[in-house]
């Protein structure tokens, strides 16, 4: 599993690939999107934090990969293909029926949650290699939990994505204590209301690096837009939440550049570049 700086990246040098898909209605209040993502050349991949969950087929084992508040590094044979599907931030524990504080940072095969259910799914999963069928295999994992997130957590995620949001105010506005809001998400998401805003406001940082690449923009006036104190402030949440600089993630941004689409795989399932879901 890796997620590119630039969504729907794919780089004709290296034949690597990235695309991401809208899940379907019944499961869009859980799942942010599928994806199919296939590695060029055998390196360590940078899984950055995002406050979700995926579920991950990587041809030889089924898992669940989450991070915890900082980037991973997971490495990729050459020539790997991945298919996983997103589960919302807040969702996750629903569905996979456990704290996140409990699940380790990085992958943790899903027969250690989900037992036998796991194990069948797995040799399903092994029996083709059309990641359309084995998306809608893990979507049809996910359909058969059932699972019903506590929307007041959800609200919390979503509001705590904005700029200058306090931890108080969003206790406020949906009915709790401050400490029980800290309890839910520790074990929805796995982080405390602070951990959550760093990460989704980051998450947000992301999504401007195409303009950012493009010179429309600068970062003191992202890094202003977004909330942050000034660009210093800024620069320390991405070297804590990746490992690099804000003109290090813009310089990889600038080299992955998404070339125009070709023919489009599983169009009527294709994701919309603003729904982004928890990420």
């Amino acid at each position: 599993m890796g997620v590119p700086l630039r969504p729907l990246a794919v780089t004709s040098r290296t034949r690597s690939s990235y695309r991401e898909f809208a899940p379907p209605p019944a499961l869009a209040d859980v799942v942010a999107c599928g994806w199919h993502g296939r590695t060029g050349w055998a390196r360590p991949l940078r899984v950055l934090p995002d406050g979700c969950a995926d579920l991950v087929w990587d041809g030889d084992a089924l898992t669940v990969v989450v991070t915890a508040g900082a980037s991973l590094r997971l490495w990729v044979p050459a020539s790997a293909s991945r298919v996983g599907v997103r589960l919302r931030c807040g969702a996750a524990s629903a569905v996979l029926g456990t704290p996140m504080a409990e699940l380790p940072a990085g992958a943790t095969r899903l027969s250690d949650l989900w037992g036998a259910t796991a194990r069948r799914a797995s040799d399903v999963l092994a029996a083709t290699e059309d990641p359309l069928v084995q998306r809608e295999v893990l979507e049809g994992l996910v359909a058969a939990r059932g699972a019903a997130p506590d929307r007041r957590v959800l609200a919390a995620v979503h509001a705590l994505g904005g700029p200058g949001t306090r931890t108080a105010d969003v206790a406020g506005e949906l009915g709790v204590s401050d400490r029980a809001l800290r309890r839910n998400l520790a074990h929805a998401v796995g982080a405390g209301p602070k951990q959550v805003h760093r990460i989704r406001r980051f998450q947000r940082f992301l999504r401007r690096l195409e303009p950012l690449a493009a010179g429309r923009t600068s970062l003191a006036a992202v890094a202003a837009d977004l909330g942050y104190a000034d660009q210093s402030h800024l620069g320390r949440d991405c070297r804590r939440l990746s490992g690099s600089s804000p003109a290090a993630l813009v310089r990889v941004a600038e080299k992955f550049q998404t070339p125009p689409a070709a023919r489009r795989e599983d169009p009527g399932h294709d994701l919309s570049r603003d729904d982004r879901g928890a990420r």
